[in-house]
């Protein structure tokens, strides 16, 4: 197979039909070993940087510019780190560096792989709604998460995280403008941009979390420090590009 169709060779959409991210909170230096050299954690107060896991019910997801009939209908669950990468022009970018992917159909795992770096992996994801819960399970990625999607005034931040506010918090709600890979041994960085409209991300109250795949990463101290929801917004991610890494 020809590597540049790893490279993200052609802008994909999707409608997002609801995207609940959760993200944690912990000592940058935790995170610094699980980036590629061309990456910084995007930290806050130049303590804290952040790892999410995001879950994403999508529609229609297909190359860009094809008719929605021809597209197919995905979850998604993304382990991300919130970074900072500096172009060889100079210009700074925050994104998100994957961890893992994985997805509830082969041939989203298939195709994924053919046409990304991602690593997907197919697992037994359900994203269900009752009412203004939702719910997420995997039995074989161990997970679990309960969110009270409801738009309610003044939630609390989920306890001990480190913002004061939900407007610090909303820094930090995925997904970012773009998404990095990195080749160490040409240099390259591959940015993936992400392209959005109306993206209002709402607060919302987590009524359990578990993660099979953070639990791995043996993170300590880590904290939830906010979770977010969006629903019903069209989305595209452009073709990737590249630009070779100055250390």
């Amino acid at each position: 197979m020809l590597s540049f169709l790893k490279n993200h060779p052609f802008a994909v959409e999707a409608f997002f039909d609801t995207s609940l991210v959760l993200t944690y909170a912990v000592p940058k230096e935790m995170l610094i070993p699980l980036l590629p050299e061309c990456l910084t954690p995007d930290t806050f107060q130049d303590r804290w940087a952040f790892v999410a896991v995001a879950m994403v019910k999508t529609k229609d997801l297909r190359p860009k510019g094809f008719p929605s009939s021809l597209g197919n209908d995905f979850i998604l669950t993304g382990y991300r780190i919130f970074v900072r990468y500096t172009t060889s022009q100079g210009k700074r970018l925050r994104g998100l560096y994957i961890l893992r992917s994985e997805t509830d159909k082969p041939r989203m795992s298939f195709f994924g792989n053919i046409f990304t770096h991602y690593n997907y992996l197919t697992t037994d994801i359900n994203f269900t709604t009752n009412g203004s819960v939702a719910t997420v399970t995997s039995v074989q990625s161990k997970l679990k998460v309960i969110a009270d999607l409801n738009d309610i005034k003044d939630i609390p931040l989920p306890p001990g995280s480190p913002f004061h506010e939900w407007k610090e918090a909303r820094r930090f709600a995925g997904p970012l403008p773009f998404t990095f890979t990195y080749n160490a041994a040409t240099k390259e960085v591959l940015i993936i941009e992400g392209v959005r409209e109306d993206w209002t991300p709402q607060p919302v109250r987590v009524i359990h979390h578990e993660s099979g795949f953070i639990d791995q990463l043996n993170l300590h101290p880590i904290v939830l420090a906010n979770a977010f929801v969006i629903s019903d917004i069209p989305y595209y991610w452009k073709k990737g590009r590249i630009d070779l890494w100055k250390p």
